[in-house]
């Protein structure tokens, strides 16, 4: 094989990179700079561009020990990025890493398909054989260093000329459309890699900072309550009959007495966000992971108030919030006994909860349950045959095959599902509603994009993401016995809430004595 060098090999690879794994970039760009004798010569600088930043980054961070292997690793990493973005229209900051970081093997066999596979073997494997393969000549060291020298200094001059001369066009680029470089490739996952290692170095690993150690239930609190918190999977309000849905999603709920929260807005786009913020003390605005892991949550300030919590799970995990509680895990076919050859059920974390309860023969009680839900992209997996009600129905986790009724078939019959799965909570509430106040909150954690705009999935930046990925279902359900006043808050119901109010509506419920409860964040006890 004829030598080549160093340089040229980046560049061939920073070419095909920006050539093939691009196409959600250049398909964004388009929208907005649309093929004309305006724009044309715009489109072909942007390309140029693009690549001298590339060959630019990677000649920084190349030497002769390792400029093949990363190259093979920006070859293989990027196909799946490409794919996912080609696909699902997703962008890769700095939350969507956390996510990918913290999601399990099995929760991504989902994602396993022809096409992902496809992209792996023609945008990775086979280019990463050409670098593997190649007969880079790199010369002596003085060689090297002049080499790189020259193609970062030439890359980069390439890039600020065409940014000059193009510099009307540039300026709205930048200032306008700031978000279209969420889709560079593999630019934007490099630094939102980046970005995530550099939270993470912040975290501080020391003493957990206690919320109040002196929380307590009070005296002449003598009702013990058994409340249930069930976390949702990607639920929208809109697919809920009972906030207007022209299907009937939600038949068995509609014949309880629900209070049902039609403006409930989520805190993050992902479970790995969502989850952990909802169950802290800070609100959306100042929430950080850091925080987060650093800071006792809600669990651990009803562990000081001495009541009983158990987190039981058939999703992928607490997301760090239950790590000092007692914890179940219901994705294990051993544990759960409503498993088919599919996947476990959400009802099996039902099995066994009557018995727990009755071995608490004091103190309250505080469930959580968190669902497998409506977790895509195979929503046709998350609910029995059984419920299949709305057909025809999109069997294949390649979205982009299927036809809009077909996603929105299986979506809407995952989302009858948890109806089913809620009323058999709420049975097992008025099971026990004679030795306690009982009572149900359902809250999903975030939201869905079902083709909206070409958008699937959930994960967008906050700020960027549409309503459907951040307008959540949630809902409350009471015992006779609990003493609210239920007139007044199916009107308050009608309000506009975020998941902020969760960690004081729960310690007001539960009655807890404590200097960090804020009455005004209380949806239940405070005014509006």
């Amino acid at each position: 094989m004829k030598k080549i060098s160093e340089s040229t090999l980046i560049v061939i690879v920073s070419l095909f990179l920006v050539t093939f794994d691009n196409v959600s970039f250049f398909s964004n760009v388009i929208t907005i700079y649309p093929f004309s004798s305006n724009n044309i010569f715009f489109l072909g600088s942007l390309f140029v561009v693009l690549s001298s930043v590339v060959i630019f980054l990677i000649i920084l961070i190349s030497s002769p020990y390792t400029t093949k292997p990363v190259l093979i690793l920006l070859l293989l990493t990027s196909s799946l990025t490409s794919y996912f973005m080609d696909s699902y229209h997703v962008v890769f900051d700095h939350t969507m890493i956390q996510n990918i970081i913290l999601t399990h093997a099995a929760e991504s066999q989902d994602l396993f398909n022809f096409k992902i596979f496809s992209y792996f073997l023609f945008l990775g494997i086979l280019p990463s054989i050409f670098v593997y393969r190649a007969n880079v000549e790199y010369g002596s060291f003085k060689q090297i260093v002049i080499a790189k020298f020259k193609t970062a200094t030439v890359s980069l001059l390439i890039a600020i000329s065409l940014i000059v001369v193009f510099s009307k066009f540039y300026t709205s680029f930048f200032r306008e459309y700031r978000t279209l470089k969420y889709h560079t490739n593999p630019t934007y996952y490099i630094y939102s890699f980046g970005k995530y290692i550099s939270l993470m170095a912040r975290y501080d690993d020391g003493l957990l900072k206690s919320l109040d150690a002196d929380a307590k239930i009070p005296e002449n609190d003598l009702d013990r309550e058994l409340i249930i918190l069930v976390v949702g999977e990607a639920a929208r309000a809109d697919r809920f009959s009972l906030n207007g849905y022209e299907r009937e999603t939600n038949p068995l709920l509609k014949k309880e007495d629900i209070i049902n929260f039609p403006n409930m807005y989520s805190c993050g786009t992902s479970t790995a966000v969502s989850v952990p913020c909802m169950f802290s003390i800070f609100g959306r605005d100042s929430y950080s992971d850091n925080k987060a892991r650093s800071t006792e949550n809600l669990l651990d300030l009803l562990n000081h108030a001495g009541i009983k919590t158990l987190w039981i799970d058939n999703n992928s995990d607490s997301k760090g919030v239950a790590l000092r509680v007692l914890y179940e895990d219901y994705k294990n076919p051993e544990k759960n006994p409503v498993c088919d050859d599919v996947e476990c059920r959400d009802e099996g974390m039902l099995y066994g909860l009557q018995e727990y309860i009755d071995q608490q023969t004091s103190k309250d009680i505080f469930i959580v349950l968190h669902q497998m839900g409506n977790h895509g992209p195979s929503y046709f997996k998350r609910y029995p045959k059984s419920f299949e009600k709305f057909v025809p129905v999109c069997k294949t986790n390649q979205l982009e095959l299927c036809t809009s009724e077909e996603i929105n078939n299986a979506y809407d019959n995952a989302i009858l599902y948890t109806d089913y799965f809620l009323s058999k909570v709420i049975a097992l509430l008025k099971k026990n509603s004679e030795q306690f106040e009982t009572a149900l909150f359902y809250l999903s954690d975030h939201g869905e994009s079902l083709g909206e705009n070409n958008l699937y999935l959930h994960g967008l930046p906050h700020f960027m993401a549409p309503d459907t990925q951040k307008h959540v279902a949630a809902l409350m359900w009471f015992s006779d016995s609990f003493k609210i006043d239920r007139k007044a808050l199916k009107e308050k119901a009608k309000n506009q809430f975020s998941h902020d109010y969760l960690f004081h509506t729960i310690l007001g419920l539960m009655e807890i004595q404590t200097s960090v409860y804020d009455k005004k964040m209380d949806i239940v006890n405070g005014e509006l």
